[in-house]
């Protein structure tokens, strides 16, 4: 009978465990899956969610943390915000917490921002905290140095810087700042191209802000231009003059082609004129070797007599006897 109480004493001892560590493992999986701490904060800060919504974010996979710590921060600052709104903006791979950031410190700063315009440009990939930040103190761009030549042809340099503020409503579809920087840049090449002498620039720098101002380089981004102020500027080289230069070493250049071109056509024309020189000297040296043929068919057919021969003789004799006196003349001459 005792063995039997024992029995029956170890066996229950024994259920007690099992329902103890089944307990355990249930309140485990329980506390892991149901952020009850995470809703005892929420309650402490007056802001109620219930622990429904907590486990259909843990099915929607959902890191609740990251959208009720949010949820608390706005609540505590006055905002009205719906868990719905961060649950969405969250699903869609925004970035929640940045979200409210800004939310605050826009409504701090007294800047029209709602959760709607807020999720747009964060989602629109720019940093929407950095746009509200921008927005109270503006961000100061510098330019690259940027070289244009005025009028005179001296080359004048300048570097800019642009004070821009963040304007959001232009946030999502805006240029950025390179569009900016572009545009200032066309702008001071603008200003000196068409002023008249560089010292013009020299003396009045503040043309070249005026100038910019003016054609509203603003229009279309994401910025609103404050201000536009010289940083550097300064006196590069002679461009005019080395244009010149180059121009008239282009020209002499095209000079002397067509002067070689002149020669070798002259060349060409004299190689020409001594091929028919040399082609009648030819021709007369064959009328000439044909003349004795020619005199002793005339002697044999009687058509000339000797003494028409003889005189045919002195008179190619007196002849040559001219041209060498003539060409002696010509000598001492």
């Amino acid at each position: 009978m005792i063995k039997v109480k024992g029995e029956i004493r170890l066996d229950s001892l024994l259920g007690y465990v099992v329902i103890g560590v089944l307990a355990v493992i249930f309140l485990a999986i329980f506390f892991s899956f149901v952020p009850v701490m995470l809703w005892i904060s929420a309650f402490a800060s007056g802001v109620y969610v219930r622990l429904t919504t907590l486990i259909g974010m843990r099915l929607r996979r959902i890191v609740p943390a990251r959208i009720v710590n949010p949820l608390i921060k706005a609540r505590k600052a006055g905002l009205e915000v719906d868990i719905t709104q961060l649950e969405t903006h969250y699903l869609a791979g925004g970035n929640v917490d940045r979200v409210v950031d800004a939310l605050i410190a826009a409504q701090r700063a007294n800047i029209d921002l709602v959760f709607e315009r807020a999720a747009a440009i964060d989602l629109a990939g720019r940093d929407v905290l950095q746009a509200v930040q921008m927005s109270v103190n503006p961000k100061v761009i510098e330019t690259p140095l940027v070289s244009a030549v005025c009028k005179d042809g001296i080359e004048v340099k300048v570097v800019a810087r642009v004070t821009v503020r963040a304007n959001i409503d232009r946030l999502v579809g805006g240029a950025g700042e390179e569009t900016i920087l572009a545009r200032v840049g066309e702008g001071i090449v603008t200003t000196n191209g068409s002023a008249e002498s560089h010292k013009v620039v020299l003396e009045n720098p503040d043309l070249i802000s005026e100038t910019v101002l003016g054609k509203g380089l603003d229009a279309g981004t994401a910025f609103e231009i404050l201000s536009i102020d010289i940083a550097d500027i300064d006196v590069g080289t002679n461009i005019g003059a080395k244009l010149q230069t180059d121009q008239a070493e282009a020209d002499k250049r095209i000079a002397q082609a067509k002067a070689e071109e002149r020669r070798a056509m002259a060349v060409a024309r004299e190689q020409e004129m001594s091929a028919k020189v040399e082609e009648m000297r030819a021709k007369v040296v064959e009328a000439e070797a044909e003349v004795p043929l020619a005199l002793a068919e005339a002697l044999r057919s009687g058509k000339m007599g000797v003494m028409d021969y003889y005189q045919l003789q002195n008179l190619e004799a007196d002849t040559k006897m001219r041209r060498t006196i003539g060409n002696t003349e010509a000598d001492e001459s």
